[in-house]
């Protein structure tokens, strides 16, 4: 089912895909050695330049800003993942792969231009406080923040901030006139990885990583003896979307399903000696059936887990070819906090493809790759797909497998385009599904958790013409013009989301993903594949 977004938002979804700076990275392998200064090489051409500049240009120049634009042109020339990152920019993007930041612990949407608590986390400053599902946060340190436009951006900059600093919040609580003031000391937020882990049926378990950060394994673990504890003998491990992240925690997660002393990945560069990683004897899930699950948004640390399942014949590989990431980046931070990221190698799978798509077109083309694969039909039709026959390899079982281009799964299945209308997308765009649910289910909380729990909601409620009525009338007044046609052929699909979305904001992921994978193509052939 969350395949029906990725059409309509396939450019959003490549600049969120690409911004959250897809690095293979582990304390292994990111030597984050901080430099005072760069040493400028060559003839100091950069140097002289910028001071050239800096005393003689016409108006006055933002030294730093100047240099950071240098850096990330210069470093744009070598690949499409050598970078340079800002300080602010920096923290943003290590935090989900440090599995933690600095905050007041909710979960939030902005609703009629107003922050509305969806929840709060669990053991978070803001649960402790008895800040409630519902509440709407109107003013932060004395300044409305209700009917402003704000942004979500602009929420996280107001409500973040360093463990054990405090912010004075003024909350709107349905029942109450008055407006509730709280105080809330920051504290630590985790930030989980691992989405749910459940059961699908009394034998098979699903398991699903958004990213690979530091607390991925553990939180793997956590959730793979529940599944254990519960009678799982098969499993379905999903992948799609992951953009990366650390690679001693893919490592650690290959490790699990390989046995002692098979090669999980190496890594090699000019500077860089060969490296190769293998399984060790620590493995839990070495015998039983696995079926990994890819997509165009499983890169780099992702890759390599499953190429490393692949390779090694232990898994079922079911979906669409990954991105396409095989590059190492080392990252050495300024005394300023900013940093550069330097691709220093290549990594390869055990039977020695290294999956790095071509960027000898340039930025550009590597950028809209992505997107090309779907106007060029390849999402619809794994005949589309065009591999170099020249990196042609063999598992030891035998099967072909093929470097230069991502991973291939074994079992292609489609993107599901039924049901896709320019109403749907419009749908999409304008968040309309989102708010509808959290409305729905902010006026309807006492009675929706009197269902008690995910599977009596998932049996008992269902999205009538009325509510869905309901939802036409919402949306058009967010400006989405209703389209009769439309919604009947994506009815389907809009009462599915809204049922999964409406179960989250009640339920969080426990309620949402069993039913958004009801209806998710990819999900249900790994299912048959892991009975």
């Amino acid at each position: 089912m969350n395949n029906f977004k990725f059409s309509v938002l396939l450019p959003l979804l490549l600049a969120a895909f690409l911004g959250l700076g897809i690095f293979i990275g582990s304390k292994l392998t990111m030597r984050q050695t901080s430099m005072a200064r760069v040493q400028s090489t060559g003839n100091g051409k950069i140097e002289s330049l910028l001071r050239y500049i800096n005393m003689r240009y016409v108006d006055s120049v933002n030294q730093t800003q100047l240099e950071d634009k240098a850096l990330n042109s210069l470093l744009q020339n070598l690949d499409p993942h050598s970078t340079y990152v800002n300080a602010k920019d920096a923290k943003a993007m290590n935090e989900p792969l440090k599995g933690n930041f600095g905050g007041i612990g909710v979960e939030f949407n902005i609703l009629k231009d107003t922050i509305r608590v969806v929840s709060a986390i669990s053991g978070g400053p803001s649960e402790a406080l008895g800040i409630l599902p519902g509440d709407m946060i109107v003013k932060v340190e004395g300044k409305s923040v209700a009917g402003v436009k704000i942004t979500n951006q602009q929420v996280f900059s107001k409500l973040r901030g360093d463990k054990g600093t405090k912010v004075n919040i003024e909350i709107k609580r349905n029942g109450h006139k008055a407006l509730l003031p709280f105080t809330i000391t920051r504290g630590e937020i985790p930030i989980y990885s691992v989405d749910i882990a459940y059961m699908v049926t009394p034998k098979v378990g699903y398991i699903k990583i958004s990213r690979f950060g530091a607390t991925t394994y553990d939180e793997y673990l956590v959730g793979f003896h529940k599944l254990k504890d519960q009678g799982m003998q098969n499993l379905i491990l999903d992948l799609r979307g992951n953009p990366g992240g650390f690679l001693n925690a893919a490592v650690a997660i290959a490790d699990e399903f390989l046995p002692d002393g098979k090669e999980i990945v190496h890594t090699q560069g000019r500077a860089e000696p060969r490296k190769v990683h293998k399984a060790t004897s620590r493995g839990e899930f070495e015998k039983n059936k696995l079926v990994l699950l890819i997509d165009e948004g499983s890169a780099s640390a992702s890759e390599i887990v499953a190429g490393a399942v692949q390779d090694n014949d232990r898994a079922i590989i079911v979906g669409r070819r990954s991105f396409g990431k095989g590059l190492v980046q080392e990252e050495k931070e300024f005394s300023d906090s900013s940093a550069v990221r330097l691709t220093i190698a290549r990594y390869y799978t055990p039977t020695g493809r290294c999956i790095q798509k071509s960027y000898k077109e340039g930025l550009e083309a590597y950028y809209s790759e992505e997107s090309d694969r779907f106007t060029k039909g390849e999402l619809e039709n794994a005949d589309s797909i065009k591999f170099n026959t020249k990196e042609k390899f063999k598992t030891p079982a035998g099967k072909v497998v093929y470097g230069g281009g991502g991973i291939m799964p074994d079992v292609f299945v489609p993107l599901d385009t039924t049901g896709h209308s320019v109403y749907l997308g419009e749908l999409v765009y304008s968040g309309s599904i989102n708010q509808f649910a959290f409305y729905y289910a902010d006026h309807h909380r006492d009675e929706l958790k009197k269902m008690q729990n995910p599977g009596n909601f998932d049996k008992n409620f269902n999205i009538t013409d009325q509510i869905l009525q309901q939802f036409v009338d919402f949306a058009a007044k967010s400006g989405v013009k209703p389209r009769e046609k439309d919604l009947q052929r994506s009815k389907k699909l809009i009462t599915v989301q809204l049922k999964a979305l409406i179960a989250r904001d009640i339920w969080n992921n426990a309620g949402y993903f069993p039913i958004i994978l009801s209806e998710d193509p990819t999900f249900k052939k790994a299912l048959d594949l892991a009975k």
